[in-house]
C-alpha cells in the first residue's frame, strides 16, 4: 500500500490530498493476504505529512472457547506521521527515533506496516466466534 508523495511536497503546508484505499495486506504474518479497503487523508504539515485513516478489514483468527477459525471484521482509525528519510525534503527533521514512519527517497510512504499495527491492536486478547459459543 504505497502512496507517491511528490507532488504533495511541493505544496504549502495544510495541503490535503484524499486517498481511496484497496488492497492486501498480510496481517497475520501467516502468508495469507487480508483485503483492506477505506479512506485516507493525506496532509502536509512543516515537518512531515499527516496521515489519518478510517479502513475496513476482516482477519481470519481461532475462538479462544471452540478453536474453530472464524472472520473477524476489523475497522481501523490511525492517524500518523511521515517523517522524510533525509533532510534534503526541505521539512524540519524530528530527532532521530527508530519507531518513526519515513518517507523514503523516491517520496513514497507505505502504509503496510501502519495497517498491519493498528489491526493487530484491534483484535481482542480473547476472541469469540460468537457470545453463546460453548467451546470445546
Amino acid at each position: 500500500m504505497q502512496i507517491n508523495v511528490s507532488q504533495l511536497l511541493k505544496e504549502p503546508f495544510g495541503a490535503e490530498r484524499d486517498y481511496k484505499i484497496n488492497g492486501a495486506v498480510n496481517i497475520m504474518e501467516n502468508g495469507s493476504l487480508n483485503t483492506v479497503q477505506g479512506n485516507v487523508r493525506l496532509t502536509r504539515t512543516n515537518r512531515s505529512i499527516l496521515v489519518k485513516g478510517r479502513l475496513s478489514t476482516t482477519v481470519d483468527i481461532d475462538c479462544a472457547r471452540c478453536l474453530s477459525t472464524f472472520g473477524y471484521p476489523v475497522v481501523l482509525n490511525f492517524e500518523e506521521e511521515y517523517f522524510p528519510a533525509q533532510a534534503a525534503s526541505g521539512f524540519d527533521l524530528p530527532p532521530d527515533e527508530d519507531y518513526l514512519f519515513t518517507i523514503d527517497e523516491n517520496r513514497v510512504i507505505d502504509l503496510t506496516e501502519v495497517i498491519r499495527q493498528y489491526a493487530l491492536m484491534a483484535i481482542p486478547m480473547k476472541p469469540l466466534c460468537s457470545e453463546d459459543c460453548k467451546g470445546l
